[in-house]
């Protein structure tokens, strides 16, 4: 049975929350920040909350649950989509523009003596340079190139490009809140059973026994938000079936994270309770299974149409 996206039609935001908890106990170890701690802060009814992972972390997770590390490839749902695919100087995988940071603005796509890509983007996009940047042929570049960067974002900063000016912001955003959440603070000692004592500054070295704090929270209720914009989506100007790809890729994130991805730390293991849909509440979500069954044919869909690239992987050989 096809997916029904026709409840999506007309609809800005397409927005999910999941319940979790932790797998085992009460506590759970939230994601952390230099210089600033965990990210607590009040609601504004004064309750307690702390960020569990934050935008920039999800959106990582939502694309780590998508590729398969073994054979350096998409996953078998979404084999055929087009990617940049970095190798060292013996051809050995390095790097990919899924997994990058920076996605395409990636040093090791643009930065080293490989300059194919940077070629190809400034010859597409070199109309670009002065006046208002068509984002419609941006996205149109992205899906030929790199059809991930249409839900991650992207921000090409080198000023050869456009003069810096190209950029999209997330359509598929994310983060986890815990409410009404509260410090479970305990310790621990890193035990030497060889020299327990020690004089002062071996400890550094990693001698003696040392005596640590650690902080750990409990929480009410923990809550995961997906929020994929529709009307960015269809502001790209790709035509119908690209955007059934787009949401259904989006679709597929969420499920498979929600199926294998919520061990977040060693100590923050988490459990689906309920995943529902908050906007339109009429949309049916489909199951993974159903999306599996589903992604391929869209794929090849969007293929026929001369919209990706082919080879549908373009490999970069890095050399700084």
């Amino acid at each position: 049975m096809s997916i029904d996206f026709s409840t999506l039609s007309g609809q800005s935001r397409l927005l999910m929350e999941a319940t979790l908890k932790p797998v085992q106990g009460t506590r759970f170890q939230p994601t952390g920040f230099p210089n600033l701690g965990h990210a607590a802060y009040e609601a504004p009814d004064g309750a307690g909350i702390v960020l569990v992972e934050s935008a920039q972390s999800m959106a990582n997770r939502l694309e780590a649950v998508c590729w398969d590390e073994a054979n350096d490839d998409w996953i078998a749902p979404l084999k055929g989509l087009p990617l940049v695919k970095v190798v060292d100087a013996q051809s050995k995988p390095l790097t990919n523009s899924v997994l990058e940071a920076h996605r395409l603005n990636s040093p090791y796509i643009l930065e080293g003596k490989d300059q194919s890509v940077f070629h190809i983007l400034k010859e597409r996009l070199a109309n670009m340079g002065e006046g208002r940047v068509s984002f419609d042929e941006l996205a149109r570049v992205l899906l030929q190139f790199d059809i991930n960067a249409l839900l991650h974002g992207v921000f090409l900063a080198k000023k050869e490009l456009a003069g810096g000016r190209l950029r999209l912001p997330r359509a598929l955003s994310a983060f986890i809140e815990a409410m009404d959440a509260k410090v479970a603070t305990s310790g621990g000692v890193k035990n030497d059973t060889v020299k327990p004592n020690t004089k002062d500054g071996d400890s550094v070295k990693g001698f003696g026994n040392v005596p640590f704090a650690r902080d750990e929270w409990t929480a009410k209720e923990i809550i995961a938000y997906f929020n994929l914009d529709l009307r960015q989506i269809r502001s790209f100007a790709l035509g119908e079936d690209v955007e059934k790809l787009l949401i259904a890729l989006s679709l597929f994130k969420i499920e498979k994270f929600r199926d294998e991805g919520l061990r977040l730390r060693t100590a923050c293991d988490l459990d689906l309770v309920e995943l529902r849909v908050t906007r339109p509440e009429a949309f049916v979500l489909p199951s993974l299974d159903m999306l599996v069954d589903e992604l391929p044919g869209l794929i090849e869909t969007v293929a026929q149409q001369g919209l990706f690239n082919e080879p549908r992987v373009l490999t970069v050989h890095y050399q700084k």
